[in-house]
C-alpha cells in the first residue's frame, strides 16, 4: 500500500531499485518502473538493501524505517546481501577518470539458485494468515505477544500446519502451551508430555523442511525443565511475559 500510494511521488532520478536475486528481473523483463519498483519492495526476502538513495540519506532514512515495519508486518526474511552503503551527492569526474553510466533500471543481478531459496518457492513455504484455534483468550493472547510476532491475530500456515507465532526477521516458528502439566496426575502428566514431545518433533520437521527455526513457548518453568528433560533435541523457551 505504501509502495503503490506513495511510488510516483519519489525522486526517481536519486532512486536506484536493487535486487540481488534477480526474481523481479524475472517477473518484470520488459515492465515499467512502476511494475519494477513494487516488485522489489514487496517481496520480503529482499527488503535488505532493496533501495539505494543517492545523496539524500534523510529519504534513505525514511524508506528504511518503511520497509521495516514493513517486515515486521508479515513475511519470512531470506539470506540477503548486506545492504548498499547510501552514497553521498554525485560528483565531478576527475580528468583520468570516464564518468560512469547511470544504472538504466533493469541492470539485475542474474538469479543464483540456493537450497533456502527453492525452499521459500514451494507454495506450502510461504506463510499465510489462518484463523486462530480455538477460543483460549491467554493463550492467544501469550501468542500474539511473542516478540516481534509477525501473525498477531492469526496463525502462520506452513507446510500444512498453522503455528502460534511467525518471527520473519528470524525465520523462527513458534508454538504455545499455555497448560499448567506441572499440576496433572502424574499419569495424565506423563500422557501429556509424550504428546507434547511427539507433536514438537513433527511440528519442527515441517517448519525445518522450509527452512524455518522452531521454538516451544511456555508458562513456567517447571514445564520447560519437564520438556527440556524429556526431549533434549528442542527449543523451549519460558514466555516471561505469559503471566
Amino acid at each position: 500500500m505504501l509502495a503503490e500510494r506513495c511510488f510516483q511521488a519519489l525522486d526517481h532520478d536519486r532512486i536506484r531499485f536493487n535486487d540481488p536475486t534477480g526474481r523481479c528481473a524475472v517477473a518484470s523483463a520488459g515492465a515499467a518502473a512502476l511494475g519494477i519498483g513494487l516488485c522489489v519492495l514487496a517481496a520480503p526476502e529482499i527488503v535488505v538493501g532493496a533501495v539505494i538513495v543517492v545523496g539524500v540519506v534523510v529519504v534513505g532514512v525514511a524508506i528504511k524505517e518503511a520497509l521495516d515495519a514493513y517486515e515486521l508486518r508479515g513475511s519470512s526474511s531470506e539470506e540477503v546481501e548486506p545492504a548498499p552503503q547510501t552514497k553521498s551527492g554525485p560528483q565531478a569526474p576527475s580528468a583520468n577518470q570516464k564518468p560512469k553510466p547511470e544504472p538504466s533500471g533493469q541492470d539485475w543481478f542474474p538469479p543464483v539458485p540456493t537450497e533456502p531459496r527453492e525452499r521459500e518457492r514451494r507454495p506450502e513455504c510461504v506463510p499465510k494468515r489462518v484463523p486462530p484455534k480455538g477460543g483460549n483468550a491467554l493463550h492467544n493472547w501469550c501468542a500474539d505477544n511473542v516478540p516481534l510476532n509477525a501473525f498477531r491475530g492469526a496463525n502462520a500456515l506452513v507446510n500444512g500446519k498453522a503455528y502460534d507465532a511467525l518471527q520473519p526477521a528470524a525465520r523462527t516458528l513458534w508454538e504455545v502451551k499455555t497448560t499448567a502439566i506441572e499440576t496433572y496426575s502424574p499419569f495424565v502428566q506423563r500422557t501429556e508430555l509424550q504428546r507434547q514431545v511427539e507433536e514438537g518433533r513433527r511440528e519442527r520437521d515441517l517448519a525445518a523442511a522450509c527452512g524455518y527455526d522452531f521454538v516451544i513457548g511456555v508458562r513456567t518453568e517447571a514445564h520447560r525443565q519437564m520438556l527440556k528433560n524429556a526431549a533434549p533435541d528442542l527449543k523451549v523457551v519460558l514466555m516471561t511475559w505469559c503471566k
